[in-house]
């Protein structure tokens, strides 16, 4: 094994990279139009275009990967995780190209990335199983059928591919073919097969996934457990090991049935083994047939490459440990950094300004940060939100909250809006740090982290304003004045008016009108203010809760991303050149916008209809998930503006409405 092509993109493919050439072994890396200036191109030895920008049209693309690897001479194939990692026909692909495929053999993943057959081989391992339809009916009917039967809630899940994707909650029959048609659609689209089953839903599980190991020579071993119950959309974003609910006897009992299921179909390479959890018992999820994207969380307890291992059992080495040596050590805590807001709805841009704590790069470290970011990259709305992952590891629980925490306030990402204040208020949410965040934990608690983050941003609100108001460090701005020059500035839909005027010692002193809190008086500190770079401002200054930096950065005309050294970060909008807005706008709930990037996959209604509050009246897919738009209140359809398949881009029109005469005049 000379040289390894690798089938993915971003921070993945820097992770094999680095090991790969740790070992010796060269590296060729693919791309789409989309990322044809990437780190991961940049950083690897060889590397080839696939053209395109959709995965659909590039990492998607088994004959285009095959060309590539001719191409470049590559010998070996690894697929990463996610795009084709757990594709059968891609794997078999590799090898009757003559290529060495890092990863399980083409069978076992057929047999385990089926959720269905999956569940047959874990009932004959004697792996418990939650009660449910895995048969190959697909037809409406009878899957609704189903459900009545199993009793509700369920879970409709696809029947391939994992991630979240093509998951739906059902608590009522009435919800069912809404809920079925959206998991048909998210599966076909992310795996290519639009194949469901349907299980009892546990309301209140945990979620810990065993990681295992097999080579070609029978030896097959876990790893411990990782704790993955704190998500979004059904997709993780913190992920912790040892899980707090599992002790000695248990994880001894899971790591069992985790190693039975491999061994029953034959598997080689890493792979992991995820459960729901209630109380003491266990019952299987699904087998990833790949590498996790929390894969760190294991080697910084086992203080190993998993990595490693991969290759060095796709070229027929034996596991390097036995189960006997298998020492889990400390507690490790992963976050992931994605690109979306507080309310998990993806996000796109320019990172304009990047500053990241010091750590190692993808490998083992009290912090790690393995990411594809750089200043002046971009997030496109056509592959997965996760930007990159922090992972810390100390000796116990208590202190990896608290390094993480430490780790993501000296994160500095404008430009983009992202989860790291949110990741910060989760870690420090009372169930969190009691270590018992359950799965639903996140739709219960996340209206209050909202609240928290939000009073976060209005004590840094005057602070930030003055960094983007004084912050060019023009000689006019410097100049103290005993007169208050007006100052305006939009944050949240709101317009706030202050008075601002810098004294001869150069304090600022803002004296915001009523409603605003009471007046700020801002003293610098080493320097009123230093412009880093175009776009981007540095404000140092003391206030009433000590020392402050604030960092600004000029997304587009008058529209600024701050975020403070105390964790705070604003959106805010320099009004103060602007005329005051005068009567005559659009209500707000008289048309429907986009909230983000993405691609018309549904319309519902033609003009004229009449659709009642809380109808999807659009559906968008952006970043591999599909998000519906849906009326606040009941209206008529005057005119749809958009049709499937057409990309929108944040804050287009998609839909005007009229008021629904039923309801009367408006108050």
């Amino acid at each position: 094994m000379k040289r390894i092509l690798i089938a993915n993109r971003g921070e993945i493919a820097r992770r094999i990279m680095r090991t790969a050439h740790a070992m010796g072994i060269e590296t060729v890396a693919v791309f789409s139009e989309a990322d044809a200036n990437a780190l991961h191109v940049r950083e690897a030895r060889f590397s080839h275009p696939l053209g395109g920008n959709s995965s659909a049209d590039s990492y998607l693309r088994i004959d285009k990967l095959l060309q590539a690897a001719a191409a470049t001479g590559a010998d070996a194939v690894h697929p990463g995780y996610g795009f084709l990692s757990e594709n059968a026909d891609f794997a078999q692909a590799v090898q009757d190209a003559g290529l060495a495929w890092i990863g399980p053999p083409p069978a076992a993943i057929r047999a385990l990335g089926s959720k269905a057959q999956a569940k047959a081989l874990a009932r004959a391992s004697q792996v418990p199983c939650l009660p449910g339809y895995d048969g190959a009916g697909q037809d409406d009917a009878l899957l609704q059928a189903e459900a009545e039967r199993i009793g509700y809630p369920v879970m409709i899940k696809a029947v391939a591919g994992g991630g979240g994707r093509g998951m739906r909650l059902v608590t009522q029959a009435a919800g069912f073919a809404e809920a079925l048609r959206g998991a048909r659609s998210e599966a076909l689209a992310g795996f290519g097969d639009a194949r469901v089953l349907i299980e009892r839903a546990l309301l209140a599980p945990r979620h810990v996934e065993v990681q295992v190991f097999a080579d070609r020579h029978g030896a097959c071993i876990h790893l411990g457990e990782r704790d993955c119950s704190v998500q979004r959309r059904h997709q993780k974003i913190i992920e912790e090991s040892p899980s707090p609910a599992v002790d000695a006897a248990m994880r001894e009992r899971m790591g069992q049935c985790a190693v039975a299921l491999a061994r029953s179909a034959g598997y080689v390479g890493a792979g992991t083994v995820e459960f729901l959890v209630e109380g003491r018992e266990f019952f299987l999820m699904e087998m990833n047939t790949r590498l996790q994207v929390e894969h760190p969380v294991t080697e910084a307890l086992t203080g190993q490459d998993l990595v490693e291992w991969q290759i060095r059992v796709a070229r027929g080495e034996p596991l390097p440990w036995t189960q006997e040596q298998v020492v889990l050590q400390g507690h490790a805590i992963e976050v992931r950094l994605c690109a979306e807001d507080e309310s998990f709805a993806p996000r796109t841009g320019t990172v304009m300004d990047l500053q990241l704590p010091p750590a190692a790069q993808f490998e083992v470290a009290a912090l790690r940060i393995d990411s594809a970011l750089e200043r002046g990259g971009t997030v496109t709305p056509h592959y997965d939100s996760m930007l990159g992952k922090l992972i810390v590891h100390a000796a116990d629980r208590a202190a990896a909250i608290d390094a993480m925490r430490a780790a993501l306030r000296q994160t500095r990402v404008l430009g983009v809006h992202t989860n790291r204040a949110f990741l910060a208020a989760c870690l420090d949410h009372p169930v969190f740090r009691a270590g018992e965040a359950l799965v639903p934990f996140l739709n219960a608690a996340a209206d209050g982290l909202r609240e928290g983050l939000q009073r976060q941003e209005q004590a840094a609100l005057w602070p930030a304003a003055a960094a983007i108001a004084l912050g060019a460090g023009t000689a006019a701005q410097a100049l103290p004045c005993a007169f208050e020059r007006p100052m305006r500035v939009g944050h949240r839909d709101q317009a706030l008016a202050a008075g601002l005027r810098v004294d001869r010692e150069g304090a600022v002193h803002i004296r915001p009108d009523a409603p605003a809190p009471g007046a700020v008086t801002l003293l610098p500190v080493a320097g009123r203010s230093q412009p880093a770079r175009a776009g981007v401002r540095t404000l140092r200054c003391q206030g009433d809760g000590g020392v402050l930096e604030v960092h600004a950065a000029c997304v587009q005309a008058g529209h600024w991303h701050v975020q403070t050294s105390a964790g705070a970060e604003l959106w805010l909008a320099d009004l103060s050149l602007r005329p005051l807005r005068q009567g005559g706008a659009a209500a707000p709930d008289s048309e429907l916008r986009a909230p983000f990037n993405g691609r018309v996959i549904r319309v519902n209604g033609e003009a004229g209809a009449l659709l009642e509050a809380g109808t999807v009246a659009v559906v968008i897919e952006s970043m591999k998930l599909e998000h519906s738009l849906s009326l606040p209140v009941s209206a008529r359809l005057a005119e749809m503006l958009v049709e499937p398949g057409q990309q929108v881009g944040p804050g287009q029109l998609l839909a005007r409405l009229a008021p629904d005469a039923r309801s009367g005049p408006r108050a």
